[in-house]
């Protein structure tokens, strides 16, 4: 009979795993305690869940969930990124944060379902946040229409111009 906080564990993981966008499975070996705190406040600002537990507690609320691509990677010390808003987020705080270290690792990433090898993360990483993608849709949608208005603009202004040397070349 399992444990009770053992079930716990898993029920939370599963709600975790059920309610992310993204999911990253991390090494966290090679982090000392000021490292893994400072990552921890890194995620947490950007309303990332960092989760370290046992590979067997992680298997059963993956096989449990459907993330069944991810069971493969739960080797050694694992601790997984749940990423509940934009997937770029924890992409970036992730990499920048093992980038400066040789030893952790991220080992796999699940974005919309869809299971990436380790390695793939710097294009994740790479990608302006979703916030910036939509100021530059907005701003190319809206340039075409704001030079067009521009351009009506001058030449009511120019025909005004014209009418009003008109009236005083006539009134003179």
């Amino acid at each position: 009979m399992p444990k009770p906080e053992k079930i716990e564990s898993v029920n939370q993981i599963k709600k975790y795993l059920q309610e992310s966008k993204s999911v990253f499975v991390t090494d966290y070996t090679g982090f000392n305690v000021g490292d893994i705190t400072m990552l921890r406040k890194n995620l947490r600002e950007g309303s990332v869940k960092y989760v370290v537990a046992k590979n067997t507690l992680i298997k059963i609320a993956a096989h449990e969930t459907g993330y069944d691509g991810i069971i493969e990677h739960l080797k050694g010390q694992t601790a997984i990124a749940f990423g509940f808003d934009d997937p770029t987020v924890p992409a970036k705080i992730l990499h920048t944060s093992f980038k400066t270290k040789q030893r952790p690792a991220i080992r796999a990433f699940v974005v919309d379902n869809k299971l990436y090898r380790g390695q793939e993360i710097t294009k994740l990483a790479d990608l302006p946040t979703r916030k910036v993608l939509l100021s530059q849709v907005v701003a190319s949608v809206e340039a075409p229409i704001s030079n067009l208005i521009c351009t009506i603009d001058a030449v009511f202004h120019e025909l005004l111009g014209t009418i009003d040397a008109l009236a005083k070349t006539r009134s003179a």
